[in-house]
């Protein structure tokens, strides 16, 4: 049987969303819930689809005025809920499955809000990609019955990307951008103050050096910065170096490390992947 097309699978993502009627989108701005969010209002019509976001300190402050623009753009009727899993131990203790936590407050809080305009299911930007990688958050869209329509039709992150730049979206290249904790190494408390810390020094890069990919991982008064490999050289530089130490230190950090590894995302699942890993023999 020959491997489902582009086109294929686009028309697959329809069929789904048309089954589901009436659809609230976890909307988080980033490439698959605004492509899903695009197709679900194409395909449904805006009356029948809710963009939902959740505001939470784990989010950087750009990211939900993109939300708001995005969802204008596309006509959809957006909604904005405060979550509390910073009131959850269970989060902010960090533990290896700390999304597991963040996406189970999330749909508790949505539902009410499903049910109050009248949608009939709740839908992620999951694609056919996340099932092979570290992602407790799909442990609670099982259980809160989240469908995944993106995934169901074996989309995967990259046919995500193409076909957004077909439809003309913004953010069909937009870099990945998970929530700011995943910056904090699992069993480190996770903070507002330390979440303030990183997006105040992620956002200097984007916006001050023009570094899309980046991360600042955050090591208590040290912040570790990986930025893609071709970029190393110039932030060694005696001139950015002194200015990154600066803003760094002025932001709460006392020491700035430059990671030679390099950006690379899910770093921190590292230590995941590494005890998992079977024994060397």
């Amino acid at each position: 049987m020959a491997e489902p097309t582009l086109d294929d699978k686009l028309d697959r993502i329809k069929d789904i969303l048309r089954s589901l009627e009436r659809v609230a989108v976890a909307f988080s701005a980033g490439v698959d819930s605004t492509f899903v969010l695009k197709v679900a209002v194409d395909t449904l019509g805006p009356e029948n689809v809710l963009a939902v976001t959740g505001r939470s300190d784990s989010l950087p402050p750009d990211e939900f005025e993109a939300a708001s623009q995005l969802a204008d753009r596309f006509g959809a009727r957006h909604v904005v809920i405060d979550t509390d899993e910073f009131d959850d131990p269970n989060y902010t203790s960090n533990p290896t499955n700390r999304c597991y936590y963040c996406k189970s407050n999330l749909y508790e809080h949505m539902g009410p809000v499903m049910r109050q305009h009248a949608m009939a299911h709740i839908v992620s930007g999951a694609n056919a990609d996340d099932a092979h990688d570290w992602r407790p958050g799909l442990q609670a869209a099982r259980e809160h019955n989240v469908r995944a329509p993106a995934a169901e039709a074996g989309l995967t992150k990259q046919d995500i990307r193409d076909l957004s730049a077909r439809l003309n979206l913004p953010t069909h290249d937009k870099p990945a951008m998970p929530c700011l904790s995943s910056r904090v190494p699992y069993g480190e408390e996770v903070t507002p103050e330390k979440l303030r810390m990183i997006g105040q020094g992620e956002a200097y890069l984007r916006k001050e050096l023009g570094i899309a990919d980046c991360r600042v991982r955050h090591h208590g008064s040290v912040a570790r910065i990986e930025v893609p490999a071709d970029q190393i050289e110039r932030l060694a530089r005696p001139d950015v170096r002194a200015a990154l130490d600066h803003h760094f230190q002025s932001i709460g950090y006392r020491y700035v490390a430059l990671d030679l590894r390099g950006f690379r995302s899910g770093a921190l699942n590292e230590v995941i992947q590494a005890r998992l890993a079977p024994p060397q023999t």
